[in-house]
């Protein structure tokens, strides 16, 4: 599934353009991509695609907001991802405890107006469209696979696709030793 990752859908030909002759031969207009936003690396919805983003994300969002807002230029990992903490779950708890579970998914919106944000920095930053919806409806919305999208986004355009995010060590093996026998003295 790695592979489909690029996948760019082919463009739209209108019915009145559509001859046989001319989708034979393609013109140097064709072949030149047009400058506009680029397209996101993979979909809203291919969470499974990358089973480390959409485990941590469904687990721990929060984390995988911090570090999405970290490197956006957040400053802090632990601030990003305490201040998502409480407006999703502190915020989430306390109206449910409240409203006797009426308002449970209300709160959400306190979520969405932080995420959007940097949703749009970093839109802005790879010149991203706007998909598939606006940032503060995708956040409102789908705001598990908007941050796994994100956080799959930022590691291919920053070209760490490695899976995880762990510095190995360089290990050197030792020398080869060679055993000898001291010569024997004769008396």
């Amino acid at each position: 599934m790695k592979g489909q990752s690029n996948y760019v859908p082919p463009r739209y030909i209108p019915l009145s353009h559509s001859d046989p002759e001319a989708a034979i031969v393609p013109s140097v207009v064709d072949l030149v991509p047009a400058p506009g936003p680029a397209q996101w690396t993979s979909g809203i919805c291919a969470c499974c695609d990358d089973m480390q983003s959409c485990c941590i994300g469904l687990l721990c969002p929060c984390y995988l907001f911090g570090k999405n807002a970290d490197f956006l230029g957040s400053g802090t990992l632990i601030g990003s991802c305490m201040t998502h903490f409480l407006l999703c779950g502190l915020v989430n708890s306390l109206c449910c405890l409240i409203s006797e579970g009426l308002l449970l998914g209300f709160p959400g919106c306190c979520v969405a107006c932080y995420s959007c944000g940097y949703r749009r920095a970093l839109r802005l930053k790879y010149n991203l469209p706007e998909a598939p919806c606006g940032d503060f409806v995708t956040h409102l919305c789908c705001h598990l696979c908007a941050i796994c999208q994100e956080y799959r986004e930022i590691r291919e355009r920053s070209g760490n696709n490695s899976s995880t995010d762990l510095t190995l060590a360089e290990i050197t093996a030792p020398p080869v030793q060679k055993m000898e026998s001291a010569p024997t003295q004769e008396k």
